[in-house]
C-alpha cells in the first residue's frame, strides 16, 4: 500500500472533501552512482560546516533565509505550518473552466498525484468526479506543497481524481525570442497535401501499452555486456538521404502504408471508427448542495535544509 504524502480537504463553496494525495508517477530510469576515476570506490557527499570547520549530519542543519549578507532567520517546521494560507491544509478550488478551453493554459505539468477520499467524504468526492467528467469541466485550484503555495488543477481520471501541479504563468518562459517561422511561411501545395496524407496514415487511438522505454533497455543491455566482458563497439549512424522535403514526404507515406498493412484488419477498423465518432451532448447536473465535514490533519512535513 502506498504511502499518503499530505492530508488534507478539498474546498469549494460551502462543501469539505477529505482527502488524502498520493504521487501518481514513478521514475524507473537507470541510476548510477559516482565513482573516484582512479580506484573506482564510491564518493560520498559530506556536509561541511565552514564556520567550524568540521562535517556535519544532514539532521544538524536548519532551513535559514538570507536577509543580509551572512545574516538569516531560521524557518522551523512550525513556522511553515504556521502561515496563514488555507491552503497550507486545503486544496483551494478557485473556479472550475472548461477542459478545451484550458488545455492551452495548464499544459505545463510538473507533477501528478492521485487524489484518495476519506471514508467519510466518498460520496461528495464521486459526486465532485462525476460532475467534472460529465460536464467536461476542469477544477483550477492551489495547495501548498513541499513548503510553497502552487497552482493546480483536477481531472477526472479512472475511478478518482488526478491532481496536477502547474508552473506559475511567470515561471512559463515566452516564445517570442525564439526563431519560429509566422503563418506566412512559403509552403507549396505539394508539400501540404503530402503532410496530411502522412498525418492521416499515422492517425489512430493511443494506445499507452504499445509504448515502452527502449532507451532503458538498450542501456541495461550495454551495462549487462559490459558486466560480462563483451567489447562494446559505438553504433555508427547512416547518414540522411533524402533532402527534398517532398521526397522525404513521400517516402514517409510508403513506410506508413506498409507498416498499416501488417497491422491487424480489425484495429485498422477501429481506428477508423473513431475517428468518425462524436462527443456525446452535455447533460444537466443537478447543483451539489452535500457538505462532508470532518477534520483535517495538518501537513506532513519533510526535514530539510
Amino acid at each position: 500500500m502506498p504511502r499518503s504524502m499530505w492530508k488534507g480537504a478539498i474546498q469549494f463553496g460551502l462543501v469539505t472533501i477529505p482527502v488524502k494525495l498520493y504521487l501518481a508517477t514513478e521514475s524507473k530510469g537507470v541510476s548510477f552512482n559516482m565513482l573516484h576515476a582512479a580506484c573506482h570506490g564510491r564518493i560520498q557527499m559530506k556536509t561541511y560546516c565552514p564556520t567550524d570547520e568540521e562535517m556535519i549530519e544532514r539532521s544538524d542543519t536548519v532551513r535559514g533565509y538570507e536577509i543580509a549578507p551572512d545574516q538569516y532567520v531560521v524557518i522551523t517546521d512550525e513556522d511553515l505550518a504556521s502561515v496563514p494560507l488555507k491552503t497550507v491544509r486545503s486544496i483551494e478550488i478557485e473556479q472550475f473552466v472548461p477542459v478545451e478551453s484550458s488545455s492551452e493554459a495548464t499544459r505545463f505539468v510538473k507533477q501528478a498525484y492521485y487524489l484518495e477520499p476519506e471514508p467519510v467524504a466518498r460520496k461528495a468526492f464521486f459526486l465532485l468526479r462525476q460532475v467534472l467528467a460529465k460536464e467536461g469541466l476542469r477544477a483550477v485550484c492551489k495547495i501548498v506543497l513541499r513548503d510553497r503555495e502552487q497552482l493546480a488543477a483536477l481531472d477526472p481520471f479512472a475511478n478518482t481524481i488526478l491532481l496536477s501541479t502547474l508552473y506559475w504563468p511567470d515561471e512559463v518562459r515566452a516564445v517570442g525570442d525564439l526563431a519560429i517561422p509566422g503563418d506566412d511561411a512559403a509552403v507549396k501545395p505539394a508539400e501540404l497535401a503530402m503532410a496530411e496524407q502522412l498525418v492521416g496514415m499515422m492517425t489512430g487511438e493511443f494506445d499507452p501499452k504499445a509504448y515502452r522505454d527502449e532507451y532503458r533497455a538498450a542501456l541495461m543491455a550495454v551495462i549487462e555486456a559490459k558486466a560480462e566482458g563483451a567489447e562494446i563497439a559505438e553504433p555508427v549512424a547512416e547518414p540522411a538521404k533524402l533532402t527534398d522535403l517532398v521526397a522525404a514526404l513521400e517516402a514517409s507515406v510508403a513506410a506508413a502504408k506498409a507498416a498499416r498493412q501488417t497491422a491487424a484488419p480489425e484495429t485498422m477498423a477501429e481506428a477508423s471508427a473513431s475517428r468518425k465518432s462524436r462527443k456525446p451532448a452535455r447533460a444537466a447536473i443537478p447543483v451539489m448542495a452535500e457538505t462532508a465535514e470532518a477534520e483535517v490533519a495538518p501537513v506532513r512535513r519533510r526535514k530539510s535544509a
